[in-house]
């Protein structure tokens, strides 16, 4: 059981969930991205989805509580059902085939945006509102296929919210949505049954407060372009951690 892990394992699950963490509270995602990978060598993987859902929910309302009003609802009251319709795409298509390759593509493409992003100059972007209706659906598609669907929303919110707070805040209501909908999920599938996963995602959360918290603070303080290049940097993570998990099966 996880609460009777060594201590050492138990401060490297610690440590690596407030990293984790202290990107989420600066971009509004990220924080299965950077932590997943560690925690699979101390942690039963089936647990590690629904204990994340059930943090990443609960760093989500905290911001919200903190800075919703600062949230574009303008944005969000066409993205969230366009992100639901999408699910339910990529469920269907999880049904039915083996997206593996997609998935390659998908991470070559989203590597080669970020770089794009990150080392060539060019005048500032700016994505029409029809554009939400690719990244809605195709987030939600990549949220149902592999969980992966933040930094698409990250990519369109980028293009049509300067305001790097304001950014910060509507992608983090946004992935609330989105994990609100995961946690009832497992609750009826009666994964939180398990009394382990709620334990340990309640051990955790100090490392949560204390990630997002200090994420917020070197958000408020940052030039705005550096806040964008660094999240350029997560979306470049994002994409080769996508690339690099699926060649390698």
């Amino acid at each position: 059981m996880i609460y009777t892990l060594p201590w050492a394992d138990f401060f490297i699950c610690f440590t690596v969930l407030f990293f984790g963490y202290l990107v989420f509270g600066m971009v509004g995602f990220g924080s299965a991205l950077i932590s997943s990978p560690v925690l699979a060598f101390f942690i039963p993987v089936s647990h590690i989805v629904p204990m994340l859902a059930l943090m990443d929910l609960g760093a989500a309302v905290i911001n919200v509580t903190r800075d919703g009003r600062k949230a574009d609802f303008a944005e969000l009251k066409w993205m969230v059902p366009l992100m639901i319709g999408g699910s339910l795409i990529g469920a269907a298509i999880l049904l039915k085939t083996h997206p593996d390759l997609l998935a390659v593509f998908l991470g070559a493409f989203i590597v080669l945006y970020a770089l794009y992003s990150l080392f060539i100059k060019k005048a500032v972007r700016h994505y029409p509102q029809k554009y939400i209706i690719p990244f809605g659906i195709g987030g939600g598609i990549l949220s149902a296929l592999f969980g992966a669907g933040g930094f698409v929303y990250a990519i369109y919110f980028a293009g049509r919210i300067e305001d790097k707070n304001r950014f910060r805040i509507t992608q983090t209501t946004l992935i609330g949505f989105s994990t609100l909908t995961r946690v009832i999920i497992f609750l009826i599938m009666g994964i939180y049954w398990n009394s382990e996963i709620a334990i340990t995602a309640l051990l955790f959360v100090p490392a949560m407060v204390a990630g997002i918290v200090l994420g917020r603070h070197i958000t408020m303080r940052i030039p705005k372009e550096a806040f964008f290049r660094f999240l350029n940097m997560v979306i470049l993570l994002a994409g080769l951690t996508l690339l690099i998990s699926n060649l390698v099966h």
